[in-house]
């Protein structure tokens, strides 16, 4: 049996990822990108660099608790990178890493669809209610 390289492997184990099946890492994965504060800090921070508290005022609604614990998750999935600029007080700065970047494009047509198709969602909801 030929060795193979470790490109060769990582190629193989992409193969091996199913997200139907149940211990696969890609279901986390889609888990936290499902998330509606996900797809909003993502699109928020299409234009670039932003600290925290210009994210907290361009999403409405979302908490201190909830944007604190979303930027983390982001980070460790290597989709957004954390700046730390001593000063004072001290200004913190998240963007986009090129891995988040590549997600933007379907991340930002999910935000548009929704905008686009909330009448219509709506108008199947109350036909669907008014059925039961």
């Amino acid at each position: 049996m030929p060795t193979q390289s470790a490109a060769d492997r990582r190629a193989a184990a992409r193969l091996a990822y199913d997200a139907y099946i149940a211990k696969c890492p890609s279901r986390q994965l889609l888990s936290t990108l499902s998330d509606k504060w996900v797809s909003l800090i993502l699109t928020a921070l299409a234009g670039g660099s932003q600290r925290y508290s210009d994210l907290a005022r361009a999403i409405a609604g979302v908490s201190q608790k909830m944007l604190t614990q979303t930027l983390r998750s982001l980070e460790r999935d290597g989709l957004v990178s954390r700046t730390l600029t001593p000063s004072v007080p001290v200004r913190v700065d998240y963007e986009l890493t090129d891995l988040g970047r590549t997600l933007l494009p379907i991340m930002a047509a999910i935000k548009e669809w929704a905008e686009a198709h909330i009448e219509d969602v709506q108008a199947a909801r109350t036909r669907y209610d008014n059925r039961t």
